[in-house]
């Protein structure tokens, strides 16, 4: 009887590792097994087959939980070049030159656009994620007129990247912090006014680079286990380094295989940052947004 018993466990106790489900139907098995095993005998049932059972119940709880263990600390790398095709609006100061008007759309940048390189990287499992997110650009073009400038060239280099950690709170919410770091340079040859047809030409060059903290919230929605979508936002700066500065993503997209995968989608990020005075100061107030495409390998 106790070899038939044993026959009818161990096909649940292998079953069990595929499912939560599974595993408490198994336990129950287990238990109810014991229980009859243990009622319809007609003479006492050893202290040895009691301990022969228990240490079978105990060692598929210790599989189970193994398995979960595993599932829970498998990392995943996601590895995503990609795409913005930016509007930028906002100013950009240099020392006492009268500060510098920016208003580009995606035609403008990509035609004075001289260098540029985008890239996300992410490693993640059931509970957490590390993101890491490169951008550069190089970009040259003329400076519109104002009211005070005539004419001028501009030339400014920004790069910036962003590091941080997400703790998954549930499968569609995850919060975290990390840092952002931006170094600009920029350029600056402008003509203006002083006076009744009176202009000066005054040229200028300075780069600088700060760290941003920033507080991160991920919305992953999942509308089949193909269709991805997520919002991700930001906050940052506090003064640390930026006077603040924020960012919004939305992205939607499809994955084709367990390899690739592409989605498109719409950045905003905006900066405020000045420091210095005089011939030191340095001015960047600036939003660039826009829509993205990306293309995402997994491994």
């Amino acid at each position: 009887m106790l070899k038939s018993a044993m026959q009818e466990m161990m096909p649940n106790d292998m079953r069990m590792k595929k499912s939560k489900t599974n595993y408490n139907k198994t336990n129950n098995k287990i238990l109810t097994v014991a229980s009859t095993f243990c009622c319809n005998r007609k003479k006492p049932i050893s202290m040895k087959k009691i301990i022969f059972i228990l240490a079978v119940a105990l060692s598929c709880m210790n599989a189970h939980a193994q398995d979960s263990t595993k599932q829970n600390s498998k990392w995943d790398f996601l590895i995503e070049p990609y795409l913005m095709f930016p509007n930028m609006n906002g100013k950009v100061g240099l020392g006492t030159i009268p500060d510098v008007p920016v208003d580009a759309n995606p035609g403008d940048i990509f035609n004075h656009l001289q260098m540029g390189a985008m890239l996300y990287l992410e490693a993640h499992n059931n509970k957490w994620a590390i993101t890491s997110d490169f951008l550069y650009m190089k970009l040259k073009q003329d400076v519109s007129a104002t009211n005070i400038i005539n004419s001028g060239k501009a030339t400014a280099k920004q790069t910036m990247w962003e590091l941080a950690g997400l703790y998954k709170i549930n499968p569609w919410l995850e919060v975290g912090a990390g840092t952002r770091l931006s170094s600009i340079g920029s350029d600056v040859e402008v003509n203006y006014k002083t006076g009744p047809n009176r202009d000066t030409a005054r040229s200028g060059s300075i780069t600088k680079t700060w760290v941003d903290p920033i507080i991160v919230t991920r919305f992953t929605f999942f509308t089949t286990t193909k269709w991805i979508a997520q919002l991700r936002t930001d906050i940052g700066g506090f003064g640390i380094g930026s006077k603040f500065a924020w960012q919004i993503q939305a992205d939607a997209g499809y994955r084709f295989s367990k390899l690739f995968q592409a989605t498109i989608g719409y950045r905003y990020i905006d900066i405020n940052y000045e420091k210095g005075s005089d011939s030191d100061r340095f001015l960047y107030d600036m939003a660039s947004f826009g829509p993205t495409v990306r293309f995402g390998f997994n491994f």
